[in-house]
């Protein structure tokens, strides 16, 4: 095994044998879920749409998202083919159904950071607490032991630079095409 491999299963084991209690069993499957297809971002921006001020950022949002599926999920997981913690330790009682597709980047993470980067690009007030439930949905996916460290470091960075790329795109190729069109 190597440095890495190392780390990332001594920090799941420590979570597993020093943080697993009835309640966080009980609560980290609901947070995880929030992360799942990237459902509860997109949900945001969709009720975020609704105010004018907002409609770049829902936008924004949603072009970053769509990114990240193709770039994390489509593209990278299947160059990488990382095999799951569960996959390699098989633990009993796993608290959610056992994923089937490969691990690294987290894309819960990625997702997770993908919109909070984008919302606190556009309103501070909306990004900080966001980044908030991205970590909790990050934190989550070590808990359930579906994810090692690593994934997650690598998701939210992948995450943080799609976001950026998009809101540099967006601006450039597509609100500023618009703001000249009127």
């Amino acid at each position: 095994m190597n440095i890495i491999h190392e780390l990332d299963f001594m920090v799941l084991n420590y979570i597993r044998e020093h943080l697993r209690n009835g309640f966080l069993d009980n609560i980290m499957p609901i947070v995880t879920m929030l992360g799942n297809m990237g459902i509860f971002w997109v949900a945001v921006a969709l009720i975020i749409s609704a105010k004018a001020k907002y409609r770049r950022c829902s936008i924004t949002m949603l072009i970053g998202m769509i990114m990240g599926v193709i770039i994390g999920n489509l593209i990278i997981k299947n160059i990488i083919q990382r095999d799951r913690p569960c996959w390699i330790n098989e633990i009993e009682n796993m608290l959610i159904a056992n994923p089937q597709d490969f691990s690294f980047p987290s894309g819960h993470t990625m997702s997770s950071f993908i919109a909070s980067t984008i919302l606190f690009h556009y309103d501070k007030r909306l990004g900080i607490p966001s980044f908030g439930i991205a970590m909790l949905i990050a934190f989550s996916r070590l808990y359930l032991y579906v994810h090692f460290p690593s994934d997650i470091i690598g998701g939210a960075l992948l995450g943080i630079v799609i976001a950026c790329m998009t809101i540099s795109a967006t601006d450039r190729y597509i609100f500023n095409r618009y703001k000249t069109a009127r």
